[in-house]
């Protein structure tokens, strides 16, 4: 999916940062099937560009479109039908239910994604097949992250939003999920963003923007 930015800025944003963003007040265009990475501090707008895009957030002023067709302008229907078909969104907090186990949280998702191993083989290539059945509550904040990634990309997307999803993670399980996750959007053809507090992690990025 074709995103495009023409002078985008959320309201409110001091002017200094806007002057220092590769993003906020400039004409952007992340092209189809791309990787890129926002990188920046915390505070700059990560999590608010990614809810921009997914239709959570209309304080802004500026042109946002996906595909050609004006983020703003779309209606609650419009909304249901690309966030079950079109895009997926890992949010930073996660947003799991704590009573519910970890495979209960994955099934959650209403419609499968065909291009996609299953959630068993998800869960051990992420070295979390054995914890499936325990509630959510009672996994660390890593162990969380590793589930909310299988969840995400269990679902159809042509376009993941990925909200500092290696945060609470080690090398190696930062390492396998970026391979999880490069190969599910490979396979779906999708374009991928991804937000960091700096760090690139290892997926292969065509470009890197700050905020």
């Amino acid at each position: 999916m074709l995103i495009e930015l023409n002078q985008v800025k959320p309201e409110p944003i001091p002017k200094e940062m806007v002057a220092r963003s590769d993003v906020w007040g400039t004409r952007l265009n992340i092209e189809p099937k791309s990787f890129t990475l926002i990188s920046a501090h915390s505070g700059k707008g990560k999590s608010t560009l990614l809810h921009l895009l997914y239709g959570l957030r209309n304080d802004y002023s500026g042109e946002a479109s996906i595909d050609g067709q004006s983020v703003e302008k779309q209606e609650m229907g419009d909304w249901t039908r690309l966030r079950s078909q079109k895009i997926a969104l890992l949010f930073q907090e996660l947003r799991l239910f704590p009573k519910l186990s970890a495979q209960e949280n994955i099934t959650l998702i209403p419609e499968s994604n065909p291009q996609v191993p299953s959630d068993t083989e998800m869960a051990e290539r992420l070295g979390m097949e054995e914890f499936l059945s325990k509630p959510i509550e009672n996994l660390s904040f890593g162990q969380r992250q590793r589930i909310a990634i299988i969840r995400t990309l269990r679902k159809p997307f042509k376009l993941l939003l990925l909200d500092e999803p290696f945060s609470h993670l080690d090398k190696k399980n930062e390492k396998l999920s970026s391979s999880l996750i490069e190969e599910i959007a490979r396979a779906n053809e999708a374009t991928v963003l991804v937000t960091s507090l700096g760090e690139s992690p290892p997926l292969p990025f065509d470009r890197t923007l700050s905020l």
